[in-house]
């Protein structure tokens, strides 16, 4: 049950008990805090998706670091064994300023003096402890049973720079220990998966000191970035789309036409040329316009399908920088496509169509929200009212379930998210289709139809990866490093035993290298364990080749995959076997064939894109069956099925 603001007590709906359970967690955490330290101010305290914070400004000298929690946790678990009632009120505007300015509360008197002249103004109070809040509560602290504090760091007041910065304090609650329990080992899981820990093992990208937010990537990086992009220009060139380049700089009336200069100002860098102000662009799409500007259409030419891998700079505030997730430069695999109204809701589609097939390549699932305008936006009512119609008509048409986002659209348009889940269980906003006719009119962009009469194209912005930066360390997380064999860059690790087997190892590697795999020989005078060690740790190789005076003499070579299972077979045939999964790009490299360890009369086929003990499942269940599919998402699933089936074949799903 739960206390509303009128003072009612009601049964909270399911979907709502984890958020009141966190909010209630930050006023008992804030009420620990002030009798460990009195002297502390309290200013921002609410509930998050992800857990709980509040922002707290210490006495001069003062600080808590994580050393201080255990002290802290165990006051917060003395004020839910006290099992306080929660009880609220309300007080006219000058009361509520009288009271928090008798208690001390400066940011709460400030925070009052920003809500509207007739705002209702409701106080909590457990024990001792009364915080301004629009509630609801649990009733008694004791219904808080699971809870963990989590990390500390720096916030500015209202998240202004220049304002004071104060002491963020985050947690995590939930109704259960089991569920608390399983988000501790989440977010374990998370930190061995941190992207800047493998990525600093794997020599894939570093950050320096000298260029704060500005990524430098390494050699393998560049491998991983570039076969990224490879991928991409395949799928764009199949899709129908051509590839510009635009400039990294132009001036600041270009920005100003855009709208990007009255709504993006304070992200953007300039400078000044020739006594002219320029900006160096935080996207993409003005350049892309410019371009199709550039000369007269006709409507036979639509649509215009003009993708671009483009650097863009937006500032972002140095206390927000993390890794690739946040950085201060990315490339953007934006792409604008301008049509004719007639064939917009078949674009929309195609659109949607090639992201899912994006996705589904890496194994996300993923959630679609409709995205629609904000209150910093351009445009007429009309205008915005058919763009969000043809954004609905198109997931419609897909049969796409989707959640409205209200007011979250971009300036110039909405736009449908797609916000994708990773191994963990966390999401990321990448890919976004946005509808824009706005640019269309500020640049008076038009096409001659068919009537020999001009009009005016619609303009569609859309990305897949979103920020090629992110959506790498969104791999490196989601694979923790153990990238798919066609991605990794490093395909295989030749490991010679010892000297005698080390000229056969070189002579492996130059024929894997002909065949166009990234091989690396690891000739180093370490003990084999150590080299094993390494690569599959460090390296994280899909596949590692154990050379020693055994296979010199057979003329083999011992594979062992990630399972860390080791067979033998030729030269020729691992050959075959690995071209094949990168030519593919199969999504995993565990998947093998071995006709000596299958049991007989099992499915000699086997397609995974799951977890390993459904592989062993697959041997142990499938008789009489000619491919046994285990799927991971819907779509792959049903692609798996049709194939074989197409084929006569028989399955087990």
């Amino acid at each position: 049950k739960a206390l509303y603001n009128d003072g009612s007590v009601a049964e909270l709906p399911q979907d709502e008990v984890t958020h009141v359970i966190r909010h209630s967690a930050a006023h008992i955490m804030a009420q620990a805090i002030k009798r460990l330290y009195p002297e502390a101010d309290f200013a921002y305290g609410p509930a998050t998706d992800n857990g709980f914070y509040y922002d707290v400004d210490l006495p001069e000298g003062v600080k808590i670091s994580e050393d201080d929690f255990p002290a802290i946790e165990a006051e917060m678990k003395k004020i839910v064994k006290e099992n306080l009632k929660f009880t609220v009120y309300e007080k006219p505007r000058a009361e509520a300023i009288a009271l928090m300015e008798e208690r001390g509360e400066k940011y709460k008197v400030e925070h009052i003096g920003d809500l509207d002249d007739d705002a209702r103004i409701t106080f909590y109070q457990q024990g001792d402890y009364i915080d301004m809040c629009v509630g609801p509560h649990i009733c008694y602290t004791k219904a808080l049973k699971a809870f963990k504090l989590t990390g500390v760091s720096g916030a500015y007041w209202k998240g202004d720079k220049d304002n004071k910065m104060l002491t963020r304090i985050n947690g995590v609650a939930f109704a259960t220990k089991e569920e608390l329990d399983e988000h501790m080992h989440m977010l374990e899981e998370a930190k061995k998966r941190d992207h800047r820990k493998i990525g600093r093992e794997m020599d894939l990208f570093m950050m320096r000191d000298e260029a704060p937010g500005f990524p430098f990537f390494l050699p393998n990086g560049m491998i991983l970035k570039n076969t990224l992009l490879d991928y991409w220009r395949e799928i764009h060139h199949k899709a129908g789309y051509v590839e510009i380049s635009t400039p990294l700089i132009m001036n600041k009336q270009l920005w100003k036409t855009s709208g990007h200069w009255d709504h993006y100002k304070d992200n953007m860098y300039s400078t000044v040329i020739d006594d002219e102000e320029y900006c160096i662009k935080p996207m993409n799409c003005p350049g892309g316009v410019l371009v199709y500007a550039s000369k007269p259409h006709s409507y036979r030419e639509l649509p215009i399908r003009a993708g671009e891998i483009g650097l863009v700079h937006r500032h972002e505030l140095r206390g927000a920088l993390h890794g690739l997730f946040r950085v201060r430069c990315f490339n953007q695999d934006d792409a604008h496509l301008f049509v004719r109204p007639d064939q917009l809701t078949d674009e929309i589609v195609g659109v949607v169509n090639l992201i899912d097939s994006v996705y589904q390549k890496f194994g996300f699932k993923y959630h679609v929200e409709l995205s629609t305008r904000p209150e910093d936006s351009m445009g007429s009512d009309e205008d915005w009212a058919r763009a969000e119609e043809g954004l609905r008509t198109a997931l419609e048409k897909l049969g796409m379930d989707y959640e409205v986002n209200e007011g979250d659209g971009a300036f110039y348009g909405p736009k449908i998210d797609f916000h994708l889940e990773d191994s963990l269980g966390r999401t990321w906003q990448c890919g976004t289709v946005q509808l824009d006719f706005q640019m269309p009119l500020n640049f008076d962009l038009e096409y001659v139809d068919a009537d020999g009469t001009k009009k005016r194209p619609i303009m569609l912005h859309r990305v897949c990866f979103g920020s090629i930066e992110r959506f790498i360390g969104i791999l490196i997380e989601h694979f923790a490093g153990k990238f798919p064999t066609w991605l990794a860059p490093v395909q295989v690790k030749a490991l010679p035993v010892s000297e005698k087997s080390r000229d056969y190892a070189h002579e492996v590697c130059a024929k894997l290298e002909e065949a166009g795999i990234r091989v690396v020989c690891d000739d180093r005078d370490e003990k084999i364990g150590y080299k094993i060690r390494e690569a599959r740790s460090i390296d994280r190789v899909p596949y590692m080749l154990i050379l020693g005076e055994k296979e010199v003499e057979a003329g083999n070579i011992s594979v062992r995959d990630r399972s860390n299972e080791t067979v033998q077979m030729s030269v020729d045939e691992f050959v075959a076997k690995v071209t094949e999964e990168i030519k593919t790009r199969a999504s995993t490299n565990n998947t093998r064939i071995n006709k000596g360890d299958r049991p007989r009369g099992r499915s000699p086929f086997l397609l995974s894109i799951e977890e390993k003990p459904l592989v062993r499942a697959a041997f142990l269940l499938c008789k009489n069956v000619q491919f046994f599919v285990v799927g991971y998402g819907d779509v792959s699933v049903r692609a798996a099925i049709c194939a074989i089936w197409e084929n006569g074949l028989k399955l087990l799903v």
